[in-house]
Parts: C-alpha cells; sequence; structure tokens
C-alpha cells in the first residue's frame, strides 16, 4: 500500500504550491484471484475503500477547478470529507477492488496569505487503506466474515442446514441440555456430527480474506516567492561564473600575447 503525490514519491516531500490544485496517487495492491465472502454467503471479488488524512486547511479539490486531464484519472469515484467541519479527512468505499486498486485524488492546497493557520513549512499526510468485506456491520453485530465459535461445551448431535440462503444449525447436548449454534451462510464448517468441543472452539473456518493497511507521506507547502528567488539567485550564479570564465581566457590571451611579443 502506498500513498504519493503527483511530484514526488513515497516517503519523499513533494513540493506543492498555495491555492493550487495536485493529485494525491493511492495504490492498495492485493492478490485478484483471491475471493471473498459476500453477506449472502456467496464468493466474489474483494472491494477496498479508504480514508486519507490530509493536513489542516487542505481539502477535496472543487470540481470547477479540477483539470480535465485529472477527472478522466479520477473516473467515477465520489471522494466525500470525512464530515462538514473536517474537510481534510477524506474517505471513499467500499468500491470494487479490481477497478479502482489505484486511486487519484484531487486537492485543493491552502493559501496562507487567506488563511492564517497555515504556514509555508513541510506537512505529512497519512493513508488507511482496507481490503476485503468488515466483520462487523454499522450496528456493531458481526458479519459473516467471522470465524463462528462454539459457546457451550459439549458434543454435537447434529447439523442441519437453515434458511433458503445457506447456513447451518449445529445442536450441542451438554449436561445443562441442548444448545444450537447458528452459522449463517459463507463460512465452511470444520465440525462433523458426533465430535466433541469445548467453549470458544472454532466451528467454521476463518472466512476472512482482507486486511487493513497504513502509508503516509510528506509535501512542502512552498512560497512562489521562495522559488523565484532561488531561479533568480541560480541564474545569477550562472552569469557570474560565464564572466569569470570569459575573463579568464581574455586574462589567457593577453599574457600569451605578451609572451609572443
Amino acid at each position: 500500500m502506498s500513498l504519493s503525490t503527483k511530484s514526488g514519491r513515497t516517503g519523499s516531500a513533494a513540493t506543492v504550491l498555495p491555492d493550487t490544485v495536485f493529485e494525491a496517487m493511492i495504490k492498495i495492491p492485493y492478490d485478484q484471484q483471491i475471493k471473498q465472502v459476500q453477506a449472502n454467503g456467496k464468493k466474489g471479488d474483494l472491494n477496498v475503500g479508504m480514508v486519507l488524512i490530509l493536513p489542516e486547511g487542505f481539502e477535496l479539490a472543487p470540481t470547477d477547478r479540477v483539470p480535465e486531464e485529472m477527472k478522466k484519472k479520477v473516473g467515477k469515484l465520489f471522494y466525500q470529507p470525512y464530515s462538514p467541519e473536517q474537510k481534510n479527512i477524506l474517505v471513499v468505499g467500499p468500491v470494487p477492488g479490481k477497478q479502482y486498486s489505484e486511486m487519484v485524488v484531487p486537492i485543493l492546497s491552502p493559501n496562507p496569505a487567506s488563511n492564517k493557520g497555515v504556514n509555508y513549512l513541510k506537512y505529512p499526510m497519512y493513508l488507511g487503506g482496507n481490503r476485503g468485506r468488515g466483520q462487523l456491520y454499522p450496528d456493531g453485530s458481526k458479519s459473516n466474515n467471522n470465524v463462528i465459535n462454539a459457546t457451550v461445551a459439549g458434543k454435537i448431535t447434529d447439523i442441519v442446514p437453515s434458511g433458503k440462503k445457506g447456513g447451518f444449525d449445529i445442536t450441542i447436548s451438554t449436561s445443562a441440555g441442548t444448545s444450537i449454534e447458528k452459522v449463517p451462510a459463507g463460512p465452511d464448517l470444520i465440525v462433523t456430527k458426533g465430535q466433541t468441543v469445548v467453549i470458544d472452539q472454532p466451528l467454521t473456518n476463518n472466512p476472512n480474506v482482507g486486511g487493513f493497511g497504513q502509508a503516509e507521506a510528506e509535501m512542502v507547502l512552498q512560497n512562489p516567492a521562495r522559488i523565484q528567488g532561488l531561479v533568480v539567485f541560480l541564474i545569477t550564479i550562472f552569469i557570474t561564473q560565464l564572466f569569470l570564465v570569459l575573463k579568464k581566457k581574455q586574462v589567457e590571451k593577453v599574457q600569451l600575447a605578451e609572451m609572443n611579443f
């Protein structure tokens, strides 16, 4: 997983001018032959998502300021701020991984002349990327992308299919009676009828094939006047050295003429 800007590589500090639109390149690689368990229990391609944390003052570039060439790179991705108060945190996903393992984010840099909270400094930006489905739903309940464990100890007396979408009901006999463990469609059973299990023993395999990764990069918000000053300084040095070389050649010619005389 990597994060870089158009003018710099991962881990290097790219130069960014104030009040300009630049692009951040995000790469979330993975083995695209891997299949994940979908909500319906069937196998499908992985999806990806990301959260990009920019320095204060940086934000998603307005559509009317994004160049056409950059819009083509962005494609149909719809980035959005984490909240109205935190416009420097951008999120996207889940989106198809095969199509969006590489993403381009158009970013607008702030102008210290109008934003007093921003200075011409080196700033870090952070990336969090996710591959595959989540293991929790928004309400906090587990998805079918988890290992199912036994909640009691005892002997498995029956395993029957449950529902039309798949899944199983596992009956475990204990000293206190029977308990039914419900296994959703998706995970594969790794226990059999007649087997004795203990509490928290896995009843299924781990269907989760995704994961979360992090990356960071740096950028320098540069004052254009400094760049112009540097260019003028370098030109002055070049011209000075050129005149010195020409002067040296002239002196050498004079010395040669005096020797011939």
